[in-house]
C-alpha cells in the first residue's frame, strides 16, 4: 500500500534520474580529455548539450522516432553534432571514439555482446562511461534501495513541484525493466572490461567507467 502511494506521488512529480547523473558523466568524459564522443541512446539530447561544451564533436544515436526528432531539431544549426536515427547496431562500424557514453541504455541490449562491441568502439586510451539500471535481487539490494525510495519523492517535489498529468517530453522515451542484477553486471565486466570501475548509486543506478589500453592517437575520429 505504501509503495503504491509513493509510486502515484512520484508520477505526479516526475523528474529525470538520468539527467541527475549528467554532470557526473560530463566530468568523467572531460577528465579523459576526449575530443570525439559517441552517445548511445541520446534521447532528447540533454546529455549531448552538456557534453558539447567540453568536446569537439558529438555523434548521437537514438532509435525512438519522437526522441530523435527532438534531438535533431535541437542541434540543427550545430555542425559538430551529428544525430542519427538508429540503434547501437547502426553505428559506423569502422569508427572509433575517444569516449562512448550510455545512460539508462545498456539494459535494453544484450549485456556481454554489447560490452564487447563497446570496447571495440573505443580508440586507444578511450573511455567508456555508463550510467545503468540493474534488477534488484536479495536483501542487500533491498536495503541499498531504501535511501532511494525515501529520497525520490523529496527530489520530485524539489525538481517538479507542480503536479503533472504526464511526463515531460524528454522523459517519454520507451523504457524497459532490467534483467541483469548488479552481480551479473560486475561478473560480465570483469571478463570483458578488466579494470572497469563499478559503483552503486542512489535512484536505482550504477556507474561503470572503463579505460581502454593504449595512448590516444592524432585523430581518433578517422
Amino acid at each position: 500500500m505504501l509503495l503504491s502511494r509513493l509510486d502515484r506521488f512520484n508520477q505526479r512529480h516526475p523528474w529525470s534520474h538520468n539527467d541527475h547523473y549528467g554532470p557526473w558523466v560530463v566530468e568523467q568524459v572531460a577528465a579523459s580529455r576526449a575530443r570525439h564522443v559517441l552517445d548511445v541512446g541520446c534521447g532528447a539530447g540533454n546529455l549531448v548539450a552538456r557534453l558539447r561544451e567540453e568536446v569537439t564533436t558529438m555523434t548521437a544515436l537514438e532509435p525512438d522516432p519522437a526522441m530523435v526528432s527532438i534531438a535533431k531539431q535541437r542541434f540543427v544549426g550545430d555542425p559538430a553534432v551529428t544525430v542519427v536515427h538508429t540503434d547501437f547496431a547502426g553505428r559506423d562500424p569502422g569508427r572509433r571514439w575517444d569516449a562512448v557514453v550510455l545512460v539508462a541504455v545498456l539494459h535494453h541490449l544484450p549485456l556481454v555482446p554489447t560490452l564487447r562491441e563497446l570496447r571495440e568502439c573505443l580508440a586507444p586510451g578511450g573511455r567508456l562511461v555508463v550510467v545503468g539500471c540493474y534488477r534488484a535481487a536479495g536483501l542487500i539490494d533491498l536495503l541499498a534501495d531504501l535511501p532511494s525510495i525515501a529520497a525520490n519523492p523529496v527530489m520530485g517535489l524539489i525538481k517538479h513541484p507542480a503536479r503533472a498529468s504526464e511526463p515531460p517530453p524528454h522523459m517519454a522515451a520507451p523504457t524497459a525493466d532490467p534483467d541483469e542484477t548488479s552481480a551479473d553486471i560486475r561478473a560480465a565486466a570483469e571478463v570483458v572490461l578488466p579494470g572497469a570501475r563499478i559503483r552503486r548509486h542512489l535512484f536505482w543506478r550504477y556507474t561503470l567507467v572503463y579505460d581502454a589500453p593504449g595512448t590516444r592517437g592524432v585523430d581518433s575520429a578517422n
